[in-house]
């Protein structure tokens, strides 16, 4: 569970670097920004297999290969401000800081003086800082500082255009700086380590300035993103299933232990149990990280829908799909039901309508919770002109004013929780297929979602199975 959080930051950081240097080619700013990302990329991708990992042997590889690249990831950071900057006479800085990173990096794989072994604390394994460790402390404050003072100097003297996107730099940079309160944990204060909360907003912000300058395509970077999360959350999953089959064995071994005297009982009732649903815990989570995946992309890639993939598909198999396929939560599932008047037949992609499923029922489910109330149900009926499925739920509903807009592009009750593309999404993709969606509701009550599919169907036209209706 403490692995999710710093292997998607990960994969972000991963296909962003690509990405830039994909489309920029190999320039200095390029190349500087790919190494900060690379090196990020390194340090938070450890820490997710640090925290899953039970073998005290591998923790002590992991923890002293793990911190290599961080401790080049300040000087890194002092790069690119220097290249982004146009400042050639730091350049010398830059090389002396990689020099003395790559000296604390030898020490680092052959002493014990920079990282001393690790700590074993709540959320897993980590590095305890070595005698010499504040000497790489003192590094990242004083490089760090510098790269910021210097862009900071260049913002003030650089063009309008330029000028925004160093300060949106510099702002980013310095929540990014804020990760060093990771270096707390290096010396013994147990606490679930932050600094990959800071990196992410940190992220947000480059984003936003080159979105801003129009640098890149959200398609493009949706595809790279999705594809690049979806390595470390299998691996994860992987790591969860070896979890549910040598941890049985080793619980099985210490009760043998308890039973003949050579240790005390130190469990807690239930604990066995809790074991038992750790590994399931965590694979359930990363299904629903990969269901959320899977919509985001389909959402981003609307414009590039390609109906020539389109078939026949019968409703009630998409319905059957997608209740089999969503990751509910405990106790979801059955606050679900379908009722089938009579099944039908439409004109379109199962893949896609069973993305319109997912964001419905994500949606209800949400009501369902804030509400502490309510169920959800699905009803087929076939007509002559129209065939009709009804998606109500009998959460919170909606409020009269709230109900014209929550079809537009990006808007959102949910604050942080939702990105306002779901419901955009899910009528884009009715009216692919020809069909039409619309939305009633009374606020506290119910909320009605009506999706119509034509009757008519193409006369010369085979069952789609093809399970990619999105252009490549």
């Amino acid at each position: 569970m403490y692995s999710i959080l710093p292997a998607i930051v990960s994969a972000l950081f991963l296909a962003y670097g690509l990405y830039v240097v994909a489309e920029k080619g190999f320039t200095r700013v390029s190349a500087s920004f790919f190494i900060l990302c690379i090196t990020t990329v390194f340090w938070q991708a450890t820490w997710a297999v640090l925290f899953q990992v039970q073998d005290a042997q591998w923790a002590g590889i992991l923890v002293r290969s793990g911190y290599l690249l961080i401790l080049f990831l300040p000087t890194s950071l002092y790069q690119f401000l220097t290249e982004i900057s146009g400042r050639k006479g730091e350049r010398r800085f830059v090389a002396t800081s990689y020099a003395i990173a790559a000296v604390l990096g030898i020490l680092d794989l052959t002493t014990p003086w920079i990282v001393n072994g690790y700590y074993d604390y709540f959320f897993g394994y980590y590095p305890k800082a070595g005698p010499i460790h504040p000497l790489h402390v003192l590094q990242t404050v004083v490089v760090v500082t510098r790269g910021l003072y210097i862009t900071f100097r260049q913002q003030q003297v650089a063009p309008p255009g330029q000028r925004h996107q160093l300060r949106l730099c510099i702002t980013s940079v310095f929540i990014y700086f804020f990760a060093a309160v990771d270096y707390l944990c290096n010396y013994g204060v147990e606490f679930y380590p932050p600094g990959v909360v800071f990196i992410a907003i940190s992220l947000g912000l480059i984003a936003v300035a080159v979105m801003k300058y129009d640098l890149m395509s959200p398609v493009v970077v949706a595809a790279s993103v999705a594809h690049e999360m979806r390595t470390p959350l299998a691996t994860i999953r992987l790591q969860a299933e070896a979890l549910a089959q040598f941890l049985p064995e080793l619980h099985r071994g210490y009760e043998l232990a308890v039973a003949h005297g050579l240790c005390e009982s130190t469990f807690s009732p239930g604990a066995s149990q809790k074991m038992a649903d750790l590994s399931q815990a965590i694979r359930h989570q990363v299904d629903r990280s990969n269901a959320v995946i899977d919509m985001m992309l389909a959402s981003a890639r609307m414009e590039q829908i390609d109906t020539r993939t389109f078939g026949r598909q019968r409703a009630s198999e998409c319905v059957a799909e997608a209740l089999e396929t969503y990751p509910f939560a405990k106790g979801e599932r059955e606050r679900v039901s379908v009722n089938v008047v009579e099944d039908f037949e439409f004109h379109g992609s199962s893949p896609l309508f069973v993305f319109v499923l997912f964001n419905l029922l994500k949606n209800s489910l949400y009501a369902l919770k804030v509400a502490d109330k309510g169920a959800i149900t699905l009803t087929l009926t076939a007509g002559t002109a129209m065939h009709t499925l009804n998606f109500v739920d009998t959460g919170t509903g909606i409020s009269a004013a709230t109900l014209p807009k929550i079809f537009d592009t990006f808007f959102t009750t949910k604050n942080s929780a939702g990105a306002g593309i779901g419901l955009a999404f899910c009528r884009r993709v009715m009216t692919s297929f020809g069909g039409k969606m619309r939305c009633e509701s009374a606020e506290g009550q119910y909320t009605l979602f009506t999706m119509e599919f034509p009757a008519a169907l193409p006369a010369t036209e085979t069952r789609s199975t093809h399970p990619g209706a999105l252009a490549a």
